[in-house]
């Protein structure tokens, strides 16, 4: 090393001696220590747990249109003076997938047609007879939904995007769209719906949220039964969504192409050509 910058150096260092080093004190972090929090999983009824999603997802003095209102259930807890309430459903007259409400007009908008396939059949079997009336009470008006054209399950998912893009032109930009649903087994096939709902939502610029489990309290039981196949569904799910959001979480349902390869186009002609010989 040059002399001239040994000197130098030399010199640095004895006058950092005569410096005090005081670190600077760490931020204390926001907030505080609680358990007093809004869980994702939650054991009771929708009255219980609807207002604990308003609370977190919507905030007050907002518009919001439930378009499928029946007896009101979801709102026995929430203080009518927090919202702005719009509510409709068939009995009033209004089809959710044909809103009086201008594009944007809406903050939110909360959704819980019926779930149940057996209440979109045209066949003669419709759903809601008998000891199963209160389906029909709270979620029909005991008509088959207008221009429905799947069947099955397929009908019940038809539905719930027919009314999505409905909720799509209604809400603002951001606005809250909060989906109640139930998986179900439909023709003896698992049907999960709230994925079925989440990946076709996605699909139409609505940016999943949040997720809720209600699980209720009685064992649901069955009139008939010779040997059981799938879990007894006792839970349901509300979904929160958003309308538009960054590309980042638009992204937020991975699918692995890149890894999935030739494999995923062979299983699905697989599927396809299993298909081709079953009746509905």
């Amino acid at each position: 090393m040059p002399k001239l910058q040994l000197s130098l150096l030399n010199t640095a260092r004895d006058d950092d001696k005569d410096i005090d080093f005081i670190a600077p004190k760490r931020k204390s972090p926001d907030g505080e220590s609680t358990t007093n929090l809004i869980f994702s999983s939650h054991m009771g009824d929708n009255s219980e747990l609807f207002p604990q999603i308003l609370q977190l997802h919507v905030p007050k003095g907002s518009k919001i249109a439930d378009v499928t209102y029946g007896k009101g259930v979801f709102w026995r807890n929430v203080n009518p003076e927090d919202y702005w309430l719009f509510f409709t459903d068939l009995k009033t007259g209004t089809d959710c997938r044909r809103l009086p409400y201008a594009d944007g007009e809406m903050d939110c908008v909360v959704l819980d047609p019926p779930y149940m396939e057996g209440l979109y059949r045209d066949d003669g079997s419709f759903a809601g007879q008998g000891t199963h009336d209160a389906f029909q009470d709270h979620y029909s008006n005991g008509i088959r939904p207008e221009a429905i054209t799947a069947k099955w399950h397929d009908a019940v998912l038809e539905m719930y995007i027919k009314a999505a893009i409905e909720a799509k032109r209604v809400l603002k930009n951001e606005g809250v769209f909060i989906v109640k649903c139930q998986d179900e087994v439909s023709a003896g096939i698992q049907r999960l719906t709230h994925v079925e709902i989440i990946v076709n939502l996605n699909q139409l610029g609505f940016y999943p949220k949040d997720l809720f489990v209600l699980t209720r309290f009685n064992r649901p039981g069955v009139s008939r039964v010779v040997r059981q196949l799938h879990a007894r569904k006792n839970h349901s799910y509300f979904l929160v969504f958003i309308k538009g959001a960054t590309k980042s979480k638009m992204a937020s349902i991975g699918v692995m192409n890149h890894l999935l390869g030739d494999q995923a186009t062979q299983k699905g002609n697989q599927n396809m050509e299993g298909e081709e010989d079953m009746q509905f």
